[in-house]
């Protein structure tokens, strides 16, 4: 972004791929005290702009400034004193990004495309809390309201465009999606949960999300079982009542940490004349396994392992990668895009200032003009207002398209051309009376 910019995007900040947990966790500053974007108003005055995000996998800063060397080290000063760390424990951990590749970097972040799992949706969601708190707290301007909202629009499009977040990439949502494929919709299906796993409790969630109807909770600690049911708004039963359980449930994910077997084949098999031979679909995530194999060979009854699981999610991995390529693309284009509005901010100016010029120039005419001619109707008077109003939008068209175009090619050397042509900063009125004689000489003065 060369070409005389003045302001400048500085991002510096750590995550999960560039610094361990314990110095991730000593620049969680927003919970000590001061919010870390008032102390950068009080200390860092030449950021015109930030922005602050920080979550469990990163802490970044978002600044805008003229003065991007000084905004770094006072930056690193201050990051210092605050976390207690001397700069030589956390500089190695930093990345720093300057102008498009600060604007790629937060595409890319608030894509999912820089998240510990790939597309995960969250990541959004904590770019536009840390954007309200940021407006709140009026430390946000032009270039980073901009910003953002086209940070959020370019994350909408790369969901909409691309299929980076259509694949299972955790175990528990794998089984949630592994049942859709057998039951088609979950609205209306009974889940059982054996076992209280933290796996097992997530996957919970995910059917629920799902329209799973109900849930059951069955566990060797009943009151555990009681508490999960309380929690899945479900019904809570011991381990000895497995087999009436079994009788209503379309789903089972078990994760007890059994040494043996929990459900077998001889547990299984009675119960299916009962069930007419409904669908029954069992999620074993146990290690070692809770369901015996040979259940699988029962008819209508499916059962999945862990590993069938986790070769779902690395195929699915796999192809939120390929995604991931097309997100890239779609991301490029949109810098580009961004890059071009701040380009032309300082274009911005100098075309106020041509406008201004120009309306004055007509407006004093139309004063000196409408005097002289007698007799105009209001009609007629609003007539050679729209009239000359066209009159200098036609004639700045050029000029203007000059200035936009030009300005990506020759940097400040349209917008000096223009200034110059156009008289905007009063040099020619200031010339001396020989001067003036010389440069008009030929040209008519106005009456």
């Amino acid at each position: 972004m060369e070409g005389g910019l003045r302001e400048r995007l500085l991002l510096v900040g750590l995550n999960h791929r560039t610094a361990p947990v314990e110095v991730r966790e000593r620049f969680a500053l927003e919970k000590k005290g001061t919010h870390p974007l008032d102390i950068l108003r009080q200390e860092l005055p030449q950021a015109s702009e930030a922005y602050f995000l920080s979550t469990c996998n990163r802490v970044e800063f978002l600044l805008v400034t003229e003065e991007v060397e000084e905004t770094l080290a006072g930056l690193k000063d201050l990051l210092a004193r605050e976390t207690g760390l001397p700069r030589s424990q956390f500089e190695p951990h930093l990345y720093v990004l300057r102008d498009r590749e600060a604007v790629r970097h937060l595409f890319r972040v608030a894509a999912g495309l820089d998240s510990m799992v790939l597309g995960e949706p969250q990541i959004l969601g904590q770019v536009k809390e840390a954007y309200r708190e940021a407006a709140r707290r009026r430390t946000t301007g032009p270039i980073l309201n901009r910003l953002l909202h086209r940070t959020f629009s370019v994350a909408k499009r790369v969901r909409t465009e691309t299929g980076i977040g259509s694949y299972a990439v955790s175990v528990s949502y794998a089984a949630v999606e592994l049942a859709k494929k057998i039951f088609g919709s979950l609205r209306g299906k009974k889940a059982l949960l054996v076992g209280a796993g933290e796996m097992a409790e997530l996957a919970a969630q995910h059917l629920l999300s799902a329209g799973v109807e109900k849930m059951l909770v069955a566990n060797r600690t009943f009151s555990r079982a009681v508490e999960l049911a309380e929690r899945f708004r479900g019904e809570a039963y011991s381990l000895e009542e497995l087999p009436e359980c079994l009788l209503e449930a379309d789903i089972v994910i078990s994760s007890t940490g059994a040494p043996g077997y929990v459900i077998t084949r001889e547990t299984v098999k009675p119960l299916l004349r009962k069930r007419r031979l409904r669908p029954l679909f069992f999620i074993d995530i146990a290690v070692p396994r809770d369901i015996e194999p040979a259940v699988n060979e029962l008819e209508n009854v499916y059962v999945f392992d862990i590993d069938d699981l986790k070769q779902v999610v690395e195929e699915n991995l796999g192809r939120r990668r390929k995604e991931a390529r097309r997100a890239d693309r779609i991301i490029e284009e949109e810098v580009l895009k961004f890059e071009r509005w701040l380009r032309e901010l300082e274009v911005y100016p100098t075309i106020k200032a041509l406008r201004e010029k120009a309306e004055e120039i007509r407006r004093r005419e139309l004063a000196r003009t409408l005097p002289r001619l007698r007799n105009l109707s209001p009609e007629d008077k609003e007539a050679l207002e729209v009239m000359t109003e066209a009159i200098v939008n036609k004639i700045l068209h050029a000029p203007i398209l000059y200035l936009k175009m030009g300005y990506h090619r020759m940097g400040r050397e349209a917008i000096t051309t223009v200034r110059r042509v156009f008289d905007l900063d009063g040099d020619l009125e200031n010339l001396s009376p020989e001067w003036r004689e010389i440069l008009s000489a030929g040209v008519p003065e106005k009456d």
